[in-house]
């Protein structure tokens, strides 16, 4: 499946700025599951400081906003291939160890809640179908809902919340996941929608490594494996680390954010 996607985020600042720098990790690499026909990402009232490979193997741009701008536009833009293989990367490892991928964050700090809904996983003779329980088990406890949490809100508190995003919901997967020994990260990305084109949000699910199979990605928020409709951007042990955009302003004023985002076949 060919998704065409077109994700533009505008900064609007009520004061001129005298500093600000974004992460951005809005380049999406091909793999078996897609191949990138074409894509671009422009900006504008800044410019691109540096483009790399971050540790996790991302393609990071720095973006340095021009002193005295009031806004900031970045549009990413372009063509995937899609490839469904049931939510199975495979056995595709970069410069972090698998290791990496088990420690706790502060976004994914178990609680004891988290620490029960990882029992069941925990020797399970069917690691797959355990996790595909516990991804179900993780949608009943914490229904899909806006407007409830933020960036920062942590698996903890969007558990004992009862509601949350998809965010929210990669969280507590990744941490139940840690919990009972399986190396697990967040994924940022995109997903084509059956009933419109026009979104307000990136997407984001989990991927659990296990021996077998290798990395298996689960979509708590839609109850099934990420499938062609879905194109991957970044990895990272949580959002923090795989955000499209991320960062920091210096300087006094107010900013607002507005994201448009258009993903079709």
């Amino acid at each position: 499946m060919d998704l065409q996607i077109s994700h533009t985020t505008r900064y609007d600042y009520d004061q001129p700025v005298g500093y600000a720098l974004q992460r951005l990790h809005l380049r999406p690499q091909t793999s078996v599951m897609q191949t990138v026909l074409d894509w671009t990402v422009t900006v504008e009232g800044g410019k691109v400081e540096l483009t790399c490979d971050d540790h996790n193997g991302n393609i990071m741009d720095l973006v340095n906003t021009a002193r005295g701008s009031v806004d900031l536009i970045v549009t990413a833009s372009g063509t995937i291939r899609t490839h469904d293989r049931a939510g199975v990367l495979g056995k595709v490892y970069g410069a972090a160890p698998l290791w990496y991928f088990q420690q706790e964050t502060s976004l994914t700090r178990p609680s004891r809640e988290i620490r029960t809904l990882a029992k069941p996983l925990k020797g399970a003779s069917d690691p797959l179908a355990a996790l595909h329980a516990l991804s179900a088990q993780i949608l009943i406890a914490v229904p899909y809902a806006t407007g409830r949490t933020y960036t920062d809100t942590t698996a903890e508190e969007a558990l004992a919340g009862g509601v949350g995003v998809c965010q929210d919901h990669a969280h507590i997967m990744i941490a139940a996941a840690r919990v009972a020994g399986f190396p697990a990260r967040y994924v940022s990305g995109y997903l084509m929608l059956d009933d419109r084109i026009d979104q307000d949000a990136s997407h984001a699910w989990a991927e659990v490594h296990l021996p077998t199979l290798g990395w298996v990605g689960f979509d708590v928020s839609n109850g099934i494996s990420p499938d062609q409709r879905y194109a991957r951007l970044a990895i990272g042990c949580d959002a923090s680390e795989a955000a499209p955009i991320k960062g920091l302003r210096m300087g006094p004023g107010d900013e607002s954010l507005i994201v448009t985002l258009q993903v079709q076949q």
